[in-house]
Formats: structure tokens, sequence, C-alpha cells
């Protein structure tokens, strides 16, 4: 009888419902209880025999067991706090070496978080079963620790994304990095992403886009909506197309930090939501199954200065300190019932309300985020 492991690639999560994650593909799987035990008795070093041969099949094609011997530590897995954490934004350093005219930060900061510090959120957000680190900042490849933390990443059980400019992704970097996604934001053509980026950055961003995807990354693109943009984006739909981008996420900014004194860059609700409706991908792994629920409901954020918000927008408002860790500050970030918005449209359970922090800097946290509403329109 055959003998079967769990491959490499994928851990076993126990989210609201047992779950297989494939963290090269982010691929989320959910199985019953029966298939979860049998799975867990394939993460071992001994492997297991058995099992129902039409599961067996179907998790060989997709990579999730093989015959092949994997011996390989693996983090346990308990029951995730209700609702999970499933995504953590940590923001490893506020350095940058651009000071973009639309940034919510504002300027550089020389803040950032302890390695030890990072080392024990990663600890424990693997303990809570997390699937997705985003690794932010600032400039996360400014981070003083990044070589030390580059060789720990791989002791932990998540899929890690590193969120970047671009600038310092040279090929000496890229071959040895330890992550599974890289996120270059590109905020235009080379008119509009200079424009707030400054002279040459749209050139080197493309560049580190290309060589990434030369290496072998899986590469993504983070897109904001400013006035010296709103021409370029059929363009560049063709464009991360053709370079066959895994994610494209396009957003509006929301007008604090540097943005205050840009104010020009802005753009009204009813042009920019027709620009939202570009973008494809996504990624998300069960935000909210039932739609009852707000934005946010699996995302946490950690601050360089080690205060903990419900996404880092809300780092004025944070609701505890990485010393009181992530469980205790996860408990008191209260989900958002979608019944509470002033939302009245029959598309709310699909746009969840829109952004909760754009929507409070309209005027009201339980009111309506504009910009979403109109891109519903297209």
């Amino acid at each position: 009888m055959e003998t079967y492991y769990l491959t490499s690639k994928c851990c076993l999560k126990h989210l609201e419902t047992p779950c297989v994650y494939d963290v090269v593909k982010d691929e989320l799987y959910e199985v019953d209880d029966a298939a979860f035990e049998f799975l867990k008795a394939c993460s071992t070093g001994n492997g297991a025999t058995g099992g129902d041969s039409g599961f067996i099949s179907y998790c060989v094609e997709e990579g999730i067991l093989t015959s092949t011997p994997v011996s390989i530590a693996r983090p346990p897995v308990n029951p995730a706090p209700q609702p999970s954490l499933r995504y953590l934004e940590l923001q490893l350093t506020a350095m940058c070496n651009l000071q973009c005219r639309h940034c919510y930060i504002g300027a550089p900061e020389q803040v950032s978080l302890p390695l030890d510090a990072v080392t024990g959120i990663l600890t424990e957000f693997e303990s809570m079963q997390g699937l997705r680190l985003l690794l932010t900042g600032g400039e996360p490849l400014m981070y003083p620790d990044f070589a030390e933390l580059n060789r720990r990443l791989p002791m932990f059980a998540m899929r890690k994304v590193l969120l970047t400019n671009g600038i310092l992704l040279n090929d000496g970097l890229l071959q040895g990095l330890n992550v599974d996604e890289i996120q270059i934001s590109i905020d235009g053509l080379e008119p509009g992403h200079d424009a707030i980026r400054g002279p040459g950055t749209y050139k080197k961003a493309v560049m580190a886009l290309e060589r990434a995807r030369h290496i072998g990354f899986d590469v993504s693109v983070a897109t904001t909506i400013h006035s010296k943009n709103i021409g370029e984006f059929a363009a560049m739909e063709k464009m991360f197309i053709n370079m066959d981008i895994k994610d494209w996420t396009v957003d509006v900014p929301v007008t604090m930090g540097n943005l205050l004194r840009n104010e020009s860059l802005v753009v009204p609700p009813d042009i920019a939501g027709k620009l939202l409706s570009y973008g494809f991908g996504g990624g998300l792994h069960g935000d909210s199954s039932d739609g009852a629920w707000a934005c946010g409901l699996h995302l946490m954020s950690v601050g360089a200065d080690g205060g903990i918000s419900k996404c880092l927008y809300y780092a004025g408002e944070p609701v505890g300190s990485i010393k009181d860790g992530l469980q205790t500050c996860w408990s008191r970030i209260e989900p958002l019932p979608i019944g509470r918005l002033k939302c009245d449209c029959s598309m709310r359970e699909t746009c969840r309300g829109g952004c909760r922090y754009r929507a409070a800097a309209l005027g009201d946290p339980l009111g309506k985020d504009l910009f979403k509403c109109h891109s519903l329109l297209y």
C-alpha cells in the first residue's frame, strides 16, 4: 500500500474550518475533519497509508500529497481565534529611499522594529494559523537587519510577500531573497509614476519587475490613482497582462501624510471610482463567506514603532503594541457587521462597504465609501 506525505510547499491550517494551504500557489483548500486527520498523519516523517482513494488522487494532482518521503519540521496546528487572523501587515521600518508626493506615512523616519521582536511576531502569527505575511515599510529593503531576517524567513510556514518600490532590487539581492511574491508599486506609465515618485523611478521599478519575473518570483503590482495617471490605466492594463503579472491592485490614496501638501493629486470619487474597476487577481481567502462583515475581517497591522492597529491607515489609533502580543491585540479589534453601515444598495455584501478609513475621511466611519460606490457603476 502506497505511503503519502504532505508536500513541503503545503501546510495545515485550522481556520474557521480545517484547511490545507499551498504557500507557493497561494491556494487554500477547505477539507472535512476526516480528511484533515489523514493529512495530519501525512505531514509527519512517517507519512500515512489508506485514506479515500478519490481524495488522495485529487491531492496528488493538486501537488498537496506525494509518495516521495518528506521530512521537515512543521508548526503545530491549533484552532485559530475567531475570526481568524490570516493576513499581517508588518511595517519593518519607516525609513525610505523616496519621498513620494502621495505617501500616507509622510516623511521617512529612522524607526525600525527590533529583529528579535519581528521573530517573535512571526512565531505568534504562525501559531495563530496565519496565511500571508506582508513585509512593508517605508521601504522594507532598508530595514537594518533585513539580511538576517531574510535568512530566518524560511523557518515560518506562511506566504511571504515583499512590498517594495523596486529601486533597491538588484540581481544579487533577488537571487537570495526568501519570499514567495514581490509586489512593486507602479503608479502609472513613466509620466504619471515619476510625477509622484521622482524622475527615473519608473524605469528602475519596471526593470526590477522584469528581473524578478525572470528569476521566477510571483510578481504583483500596486497602483494608486492620482491626477497625473488617470489617462494611463488602459495602457497599464495591457502592459501588466502581457508581462504575466499575478495580481494588479488598484487603490485610491487617503488624503493624509504627504498628500495633504499635494492635494492637486487627489481625484474625486466619480472619476477615481471608474478607475477602481481596473486591476485583476485578488488572492484573498474567505474574507467573509456570508457577506456579513465589513472590510478587514482577517487583517491586522504592526507598525515600525511597535503599535498594532487594524490596518496601517489606523496606525494613529492603535489597539495595543507588540508588548501585548498579537493575540491580545487581535481580540481587541471588533469585526464590523455590514448591517451597521449606512449602505443601502444591493451590492453591499459584495463590496463590503469599501474602505472604512476612506469613509471616515469623507465624514462618517459608518457612512459610504463613495469611491467604491462609483466603482460599482462600471
